[in-house]
């Protein structure tokens, strides 16, 4: 009776607050309305309303235009309001004979163990992230026009990197070599952030923007490789239609060189066209959101009921990890896209009841990473995956205190953007520590 009782004054207290909030939000919008009335003639003040608050001016603006559609100004700022690029840019012929270089050479690193009789198994878990992202990291050293002494950084990342982990010993079942070639990608992927932002110093606002593009780059890739198995499958039909049996030579050289190529091309579309998926990836992040949250409500509930439990089976341990670190990606792109735009409580508070659960489900595995450790000792896998759930329990709790004050209104959502950007560095390390100190910390078991 007593949680009962709570949970209908929570219940209570969130309508009134969201009552309180949407009356908030309609007299703001109300206000805005006679703003943008009472200036109709004085451009400069409608320019400072705009700046001001671009969101609701536009939305407002939006609402109106159909009673004053006869005044030119009015007319002016609908066209500069809603103009949308209907046509997919492709850049200059500069740009796309610079994409067409980086992604040859994609398919070429891909292509290597066949060029030198390499094995594969050797050299693929080893080198997969050198495929894109040195490809990458040149796109955006041209197009940022790095400094030399930061390309200089960048470049000797990416060689030490790759001189490290292909001398490593091939020791058969060694942990610390997997972990090597598991954390490796995500220092290239950091170093990659380093490009994108392409200086020194403590841009948060260009560290968010490189989680957007991450985020951006999915999507676009996902659908680029959607087009071209589509495209694949499709072109092996029709020519065994006629009696050749291409499927050999086309995946071993067409389909390698597009795989390759497509991270690369993606990222030329997104810088080129922001609006192709601008749109897209809030939406994916708004709809996902809720979906995770009550998806992982319902998970720890069956938990609890399956009897299962991550102290005693390893198996379901590091699936508690991946799920973990999948809700932790969801949120973060979430706040990354969110922070584009005015704040939506609704979504400020599902993020924040799924950073406490998330919170939750980090202490367990914490809890279990440290009981397998007192009883059955330290390895590299356990020490890997307790500094790594660590890191992220001591992130997600900044976050979800961030949240708590924007829910507050001590905070805006920019801040919440600001407490990820200013912690990503972490991570670099760790994976850093991870790849280049554990195989020597460990002997290379």
């Amino acid at each position: 009776m007593k949680l009962c009782r709570r949970l209908n004054i929570n219940f209570s207290y969130f309508v009134i607050q969201s009552t309180f909030n949407l009356s908030k939000l309609l007299f703001l919008l109300f206000a805005m309305k006679e703003e943008i009335l009472e200036n109709l003639e004085n451009p400069a003040q409608l320019e400072r309303l705009y700046r001001a608050d671009k969101s609701d001016f536009k939305r407002t603006f939006k609402s109106l235009y159909p009673q004053l559609s006869d005044n030119k100004l009015v007319g002016y700022w609908n066209e500069r309001l809603m103009y949308t690029r209907e046509d997919v840019s492709w850049g200059s012929t500069a740009e796309l004979i610079f994409v067409i270089i980086v992604s040859l050479m994609a398919g070429l690193v891909a292509k290597l163990p066949v060029l030198f009789s390499i094995n594969e198994e050797f050299f693929y878990p080893r080198n997969i992230g050198f495929v894109v992202f040195p490809a990458l990291c040149a796109y955006f050293i041209w197009k940022n026009k790095v400094q030399k002494i930061n390309m200089a950084l960048i470049i000797g990342m990416l060689i030490l990197g790759a001189i490290y982990i292909n001398l490593l010993p091939d020791v058969k079942n060694s942990d610390t070599l997997m972990l090597s070639c598991i954390h490796l990608p995500l220092s290239l992927w950091a170093t990659l952030g380093f490009a994108f932002v392409g200086q020194t110093g403590n841009k948060s606002d260009k560290r968010l923007g490189f989680l957007r593009y991450s985020g951006d780059l999915v999507v676009m890739t996902t659908l680029i490789l959607l087009a071209g198995g589509l495209m694949s499958v499709i072109t092996v039909g029709l020519f065994e239609l006629i009696g050749f049996d291409i499927n050999k030579y086309y995946f071993d050289y067409v389909a390698i060189f597009g795989l390759s190529a497509a991270p690369i091309v993606g990222t030329h579309l997104t810088q080129t066209n922001p609006q192709l998926v601008g749109k897209v990836s809030p939406v994916i992040a708004k709809i996902f959101s809720p979906l995770v949250l009550i998806m992982l409500v319902i998970y720890l509930a069956a938990i609890a009921y399956s009897g299962k439990n991550p102290y005693s089976d390893r198996e379901f341990l590091l699936v508690f990890n991946a799920l973990l670190v999948g809700v932790m990606a969801i949120i973060f792109f979430s706040v990354a896209e969110t922070s584009k735009d005015t704040i939506n409580r609704i979504s400020v508070w599902v993020l924040f009841i799924l950073s406490v659960f998330t919170v939750l489900v980090n202490g367990i595995a914490i809890s279990a990473i440290l009981f397998r450790i007192s009883e059955w000792g330290i390895t590299p896998n356990r020490a890997a995956v307790l500094g790594g759930n660590a890191l992220i329990l001591v992130n997600l709790i900044l976050v979800t205190a961030k949240l708590f004050q924007v829910l507050s209104n001590k905070s805006t959502i920019t801040g919440v953007g600001k407490v990820i950007s200013h912690y990503l560095p972490v991570y670099f390390i760790w994976a850093l520590i991870v790849t280049f100190i554990f195989p020597l910390l460990f002997w290379f078991k």
